[in-house]
């Protein structure tokens, strides 16, 4: 095994009621150089988000307390949170069980059981993509400066199109994994330009990437 070129500066929150599991994924990420806080449920991540934010998720489904829908769901009604990357672990592995957890907010889902070194290749995956929108958002080459008022206010729906479109996909791949139609997505995509008088999708991008960072 090789360990990450991310170190300890990246923090990863683990949720799921199997203690085994936890202590699995645990040991695996930090011999590869992460800090990992654990919870047992949704409940108790969320009181722990309120304290701290991690740099990803790594999330059970099916938990006592709070799922990990409901607990989703929560994170990315959160300003505070909704940037974080999220990763599904579930021993559900249906397609509709994958296009539920997509299209609650996972960024990732993986089925149960799975292979340790896949999971963290997914975590680094997902923290270089993230690292590289940050990156753009913040480097200004010439990049046109745009004020969005405060007062916008996204439905989930148009939340979870927006961080796929910060994601670099297309309007036929966002639809397509939130299996609705690609004018459903265009047609949201031109109601939050409007809310927030940008100019197009790259500006949407930025706007995501830097609101996130405001923690």
């Amino acid at each position: 095994m090789k360990r990450s070129n991310f170190g300890p500066q990246h923090h990863i929150l683990i949720i799921d009621d199997d203690p085994n599991l936890i202590l699995l994924v645990k040991d695996y990420l930090e011999f590869h150089g992460y800090v990992v806080t654990t919870a047992s449920n949704g409940l108790e991540a969320l009181k722990i988000l309120d304290d701290m934010v991690p740099d990803m998720i790594i999330c059970d489904v099916m938990m006592p307390e709070m799922d990990g829908y409901s607990l989703v769901k929560s994170v990315r009604q959160n300003p505070k949170t909704n940037w974080i990357p999220v990763l599904f672990l579930s021993a559900k592995g249906q397609s509709q069980d994958r296009v539920r957890g997509l299209t609650t907010g996972a960024d990732i889902y993986m089925v149960k059981p799975f292979e340790p070194e896949e999971l963290v290749a997914q975590v680094e995956s997902s923290l270089r993509q993230a690292s590289r929108l940050i990156r753009y958002s913040k480097k200004g080459d010439g990049a046109q400066e745009f004020s969005v008022p405060n007062s916008v206010e996204l439905t989930p729906t148009e939340l979870k199109v927006v961080q796929l479109v910060a994601r670099g996909m297309a309007n036929k791949e966002i639809a397509e994994t939130m299996k609705v139609s690609q004018r459903t997505v265009e047609s949201h995509v031109s109601n939050m330009l409007s809310k927030t008088g940008l100019s197009n999708r790259t500006e949407l991008a930025r706007w995501v990437m830097e609101t996130r960072m405001t923690i």
